[in-house]
C-alpha cells in the first residue's frame, strides 16, 4: 500500500469500495433465511419469493456490463455513488414494504444500484492502485471482504431477524451505505477512460427484455398454465429478443457482449460452468433455508447457523483452490469441485422432514466445499484466456454469467419444485382417503404456499383430514420435491465437470500476451 502516491486516499478508496461490495454481496445471501419470514408476514406465494430473489439478480446481471461502460465514460466515482444512492433507496423501500409487490420493486432498485456498485468499486480500485503490488493487495482485501459477506449473510440475517424482524436485513444497509457516501463523496478520486466506447443501447434493451420475458414466463408458467397465451407469448418473446441480441452483438462495432471472446474454448467453458455454478447455489441455499425454517420449524437464526457448513465451505476452500489452480491450472480443481458438489447433492436427496442435523450438516459441507473448489479457479481460467487490455471485460463477464445462472436457478428450480409439490400433495391426500377431485383442488389451492401450506396461516380451513396428518403430508411432499431439485442440481454439476474436461485447457494458465501499443490505459482502467 505504501507504494501508492497518496496512501491515505488509497486506503480510503479501499474502505469505501469494500463497504459497497460488502452490502451488495451480503444482500445476495442474507435474503435466503428471510424468505420464510417474508412469506409468513406478507402472505406471499412461492412465486413471490422467486421474484424477491430474481428482482435483485436480474437487473444486477443484465446491467453489469453497461454499468462498467457508463463508469468509464462519465466517471467511475459518479457511477459508484449513484449506485450507492439507488441501493439505499431500494433498501428503504424493501424495509418498509407493505406487501410483496412493493418488496419486489425495492429489490429491483437494489439490483440497479448493485450493478453500478460492483463494477464501479473494482474499477475505482484499479485506477487508484496503479502499482502491481499495491493493486494485488487491494483487490485481495476487496475479494476477501466480499467472500466474508457472502459466507456470513445467512448468519447475519438470522441474528437481525431474531433480534428485530425481516425488515432489518434491508434497513441495516442504510447506516453502512450512509457511511460509504459520507466518506466517498469527498474522499474518492474521479477517473475516466477517454478511450471508452459508446453505450450499446440496442443490445442492452434487447438483453433486459429477453431475460425479463424468460424469467417471467418461467415463474408464472405453473400458475397461468404452460399452454396459456400469456406464457407462450413471454417464452416466444424471450427467444426472439435474445436471438436479436446475439445478432446485434455480432454485427455491432462496439458490442455490449463481444462474442469473439467465446472463440477461446477455455473462456467459453469457464463462463458456462460459472452460470451452472450460480444455478446450483440457489438450489442449495433457497430450499435448504426453507427446509430448516418451514419444515423443521427452526428460527431464522437457527437456520443461518445450520447453513454455515455450506457458506463457510465456499469461503474456506476458495483460497487453497486458487493457489492450486495457479500451480497446476484451473481444470483439475474445477472437475474435482464439481464431483464433490454432485456427491453432496445426491446425498441430500436422502434427507427426510425429521432428519437430525447430524445427518445433514456434512452433506451441506460437501456442497459448499465443492463450490469453493470451483469458484476461484473459474475466474483464473477466464482471466488467463483474455489479453490484459480486456481483463476488466473478462472479469465482468464471469460475474455476469454467475449472476445470470443465479437468476435462472431461482426461476427454474422454483418452478420444478412447485410442479412436483402440487402433484405430491394430491397423491398424499388420495392415500389418506380424500377423493381425487377434492385432493387436486386442495393441491391447487395451497401449492403456491410451499411448506407453509401445512401451517394454519396459509393452509386450507376446511380440511377433509385431521390437520396434523395434512401438515405431515405437506412436509413430506415439500421434501420430496426438493429431492428432485437436488437431482437437477447434481445433473448440472455433472455437466459442468464434462464441459470442463472436454473444453478447458490442461496445465498452468499461460501468461497473457502483452497488450498492443496504446492499450495500456484500457488495461489499467478495466
Amino acid at each position: 500500500m505504501q507504494s501508492t502516491p497518496a496512501p491515505r486516499a488509497a486506503l480510503l478508496t479501499l474502505l469505501v469500495t469494500s463497504l459497497g461490495s460488502f452490502m451488495v454481496l451480503l444482500d445476495g445471501s442474507i435474503i435466503f433465511v428471510a424468505l420464510p419470514e417474508i412469506q409468513h408476514d406478507l402472505d406471499a406465494r412461492i412465486s413471490d419469493l422467486q421474484w424477491t430473489v430474481d428482482g435483485y439478480t436480474l437487473p444486477f446481471a443484465a446491467l453489469m456490463l453497461t454499468a462498467g461502460t457508463v463508469g468509464d465514460r462519465f466517471g467511475r466515482k459518479r457511477a459508484f455513488l449513484v449506485g450507492l444512492v439507488l441501493f439505499l433507496a431500494g433498501s428503504a423501500v424493501c424495509g418498509f414494504a407493505p406487501g410483496a409487490a412493493w418488496l419486489v420493486a425495492g429489490r429491483v432498485v437494489q439490483g440497479l444500484g448493485a450493478a453500478a456498485i460492483n463494477t464501479g468499486s473494482l474499477a475505482l480500485l484499479v485506477s487508484t492502485f496503479t502499482d502491481p503490488a499495491g493493486r494485488a493487495k487491494a483487490i485481495g482485501i476487496w475479494t476477501a471482504v466480499s467472500g466474508v459477506s457472502l459466507a456470513l449473510g445467512p448468519l447475519v440475517g438470522g441474528v437481525l431477524i431474531e433480534a428485530f424482524s425481516w425488515q432489518a436485513i434491508f434497513l441495516v444497509n442504510l447506516p453502512i451505505g450512509a457511511l460509504a457516501l459520507l466518506l466517498g463523496v469527498p474522499g474518492l478520486a474521479e477517473s475516466r477512460n477517454p478511450q471508452a466506447g459508446h453505450l450499446d443501447i440496442r443490445g442492452q434493451v434487447l438483453v433486459v427484455g429477453g431475460l425479463f420475458c424468460l424469467v417471467m414466463g418461467l415463474i408464472q408458467g405453473e400458475g397461468a398454465g404452460w399452454g396459456s397465451p400469456l406464457i407462450l407469448s413471454l417464452l416466444i418473446g424471450a427467444a426472439l429478443l435474445l436471438t436479436a441480441f446475439l445478432v446485434v452483438e455480432k454485427r455491432g462495432s462496439e458490442p455490449l457482449l463481444p462474442l469473439d471472446l467465446f472463440r477461446d474454448r477455455t473462456f467459453s467453458a469457464a463462463c458456462t460452468v460459472a452460470a451452472l455454478l450460480g444455478f446450483v447455489i440457489v438450489g442449495a441455499m433457497f430450499f435448504m433455508a426453507q427446509y430448516f425454517q418451514s419444515v423443521q420449524d427452526r428460527s431464522a437464526l437457527d437456520a443461518g447457523l445450520r447453513l454455515l457448513p455450506l457458506t463457510l465451505g465456499i469461503f474456506l476452500f476458495s483460497p487453497p483452490a486458487s493457489r492450486i489452480a495457479g500451480r497446476i491450472g484451473p481444470r483439475a480443481p474445477v472437475i474435482v469441485g464439481a464431483a464433490v458438489v454432485t456427491a453432496g447433492f445426491l446425498l441430500l436427496t436422502a434427507i427426510e422432514p425429521a432428519s437430525a442435523y447430524g445427518a445433514v450438516w456434512w452433506r451441506l459441507a460437501l456442497v459448499g466445499a465443492g463450490i469453493g473448489c470451483m469458484f476461484a479457479p473459474l475466474t483464473l481460467a477466464v482471466m488467463s484466456s483474455v489479453p490484459p487490455q480486456r481483463a476488466g471485460l473478462g472479469s465482468s463477464m464471469i460475474n455476469t454469467m454467475r449472476i445470470t445462472g443465479f437468476t435462472a436457478g431461482a426461476a427454474v428450480l422454483g418452478t420444478i419444485m412447485l410442479t412436483g409439490f402440487k402433484g405430491r400433495i394430491a397423491e398424499a391426500l388420495a392415500a389418506l382417503g380424500v377423493p381425487a377431485d377434492a385432493g387436486r383442488g386442495i393441491a391447487e389451492q395451497v401449492g403456491g404456499a410451499g411448506a407453509l401450506a401445512g401451517s394454519g396461516d396459509q393452509g386450507p380451513t376446511d380440511l377433509p383430514v385431521p390437520g396434523e396428518r395434512f401438515a405431515a403430508a405437506v412436509d413430506a411432499s415439500f421434501v420430496g420435491s426438493i429431492h428432485v431439485v437436488f437431482l437437477v442440481c447434481a445433473g448440472c454439476t455433472v455437466a459442468a465437470a464434462l464441459i470442463t474436461a472436454v473444453f478447458m485447457k490442461r496445465g498452468r494458465p499461460e501468461a497473457p500476451a502483452a497488450p498492443p501499443p496504446g492499450a495500456r490505459a484500457e488495461a489499467e482502467n478495466g
